[in-house]
């Protein structure tokens, strides 16, 4: 029982920690206690931290450790790369020995595939090309998406590549470049997740998953006959005439009979619920038509709302592009039928400004904001899935404001 308690302990800590690592930030939980722990922990304790060094040493020891902290974190190297893979092929060597022997021969195919597929996947998303745009890739990506005037405009020059910014596009403070609709940067591939292989770091995602769930589900079956080895009327599920210390004192021993065994499959009944919620949350926002990057664009743009600084008005229909600063054609087939912009004061711009025409209207909430990248969950997630995909042909003129045609051709 002791053993028990502590290895469900660590694992349980190491995976609470890590969701509040990487979903403390998300918009969806801004105003949560997982929110606030994440402050606390990034926030609140450095900022202390930070004030009683200035008063010992003067800051030294904490300016040494945040330029350690920052690269480890923040820089590009493949640390957590390595510890994803040590994870995972520890874990497996330290299941397969005692669980193979005991698997049916479907089992072992299913399990050998399960297995397999994340490593697969990790590698194509680490080493794959997100979509790093150069001036040799640059037409190309400027072709994919139109403007939507709200959170992507025209005639934006990356300061540090010196390019114009293509739609939905963002340069990584990480990488030192700038990638095609760029998700976030993640550091268990060490590698941006963008245009290029978002479709691939899903799919590592998906495999992972499934490997955990699988692994968990199985491990738990040994465990459970390992325990009723002891006790025939032990089950996963509480029998009503056992009581709550019989049933923890025997799923002990089921760990026990094979600690490795034990130990992969707590790790994995834990940290596979995480998985699958991110997973979730990548789907939800296929579902949205954005990525984690646009998602907190369209947050700061509420905020700008709830302050009454965002005004809104419509995009004459056909419009002139500039030849300049837009491409002449994208495989898109929505338009942008509005501009959206913010004001310092709170008044309205002057009518006479450019884009747009007619009068400009307050906007209080997203929901009066069309999201042009969002054409249904069937065609987004094509082109996630599909890159290069083009929903119109080259021939065709411009789109009505958001209609798309039935004709769909392959680029």
């Amino acid at each position: 029982m002791g053993l028990l308690a502590k290895v469900a302990g660590v694992v349980l800590a190491i995976s609470f920690m890590t969701f509040v690592a990487f979903f403390g930030r998300l918009p969806a939980l801004r105003h949560t206690p997982v929110a606030w722990l994440h402050r606390a922990i990034w926030v609140y304790i450095p900022n202390g931290i930070l004030a009683l060094d200035r008063a010992l040493t003067g800051g030294r020891i904490v300016s040494s450790a945040g330029t350690f902290g920052h690269y480890v974190w923040y820089g590009r190297h493949p640390t957590v790369l390595i510890f994803y893979v040590l994870l995972l092929s520890v874990g497996e060597i330290l299941y397969l020995p005692g669980a193979w022997p005991r698997l049916s021969r479907s089992h072992q195919i299913a399990g050998a595939i399960s297995i397999i597929l994340p490593y697969v996947f990790l590698y194509l998303a680490a080493f794959g090309d997100p979509g790093v745009i150069t001036p040799e890739t640059h037409t190309h990506y400027m072709s994919l998406y139109p403007y939507d005037f709200t959170i992507f405009h025209p005639g934006q020059e990356c300061r540090s590549c010196h390019l114009l910014k293509p739609p939905r596009s963002k340069h990584c403070a990480v990488c030192k470049r700038c990638v095609a609709r760029l998700d976030h940067h993640c550091v268990f591939i060490n590698n941006c997740v963008g245009y290029g292989n978002q479709h691939w770091f899903l799919l590592l995602l998906l495999s992972t998953a499934l490997l955990t769930t699988y692994g968990g589900v199985l491990g738990l079956r040994m465990i459970a006959e390992s325990a009723r080895a002891r006790s025939s009327i032990f089950s996963l599920w509480k029998h009503p005439k056992q009581s709550w210390h019989h049933y923890f004192i025997l799923f002990g021993f089921g760990i026990q009979a094979d600690v490795g065994v034990g130990s992969v499959t707590l790790l994995a009944v834990m940290t596979a619920p995480l998985v699958w919620g991110l997973l979730g949350y990548h789907a939800y926002l296929i579902y949205c038509g954005t990525t984690t990057n646009e998602s907190m664009k369209w947050q700061d743009w509420q905020a700008e709302m709830d302050d009454g600084f965002a005004f809104r008005r419509r995009l004459p229909i056909p419009r002139k592009r500039h030849p300049r600063f837009e491409a002449s054609w994208t495989r898109w087939p929505v338009e942008p039928a509005q501009v959206l912009v913010r004001t310092e004061d709170g008044e309205p711009p002057s009518d006479t400004s450019p884009p747009g025409e007619g009068s400009w209207e307050r906007v209080w909430h997203l929901r009066d904001i069309e999201n042009i990248y969002d054409i249904g969950f069937w065609d987004n997630l094509i082109d996630v899935f599909v890159p290069n995909y083009s929903f119109r042909a080259e021939s065709q003129s411009d789109l009505e404001r958001g209609k798309r045609r039935p004709k769909k051709t392959k680029s």
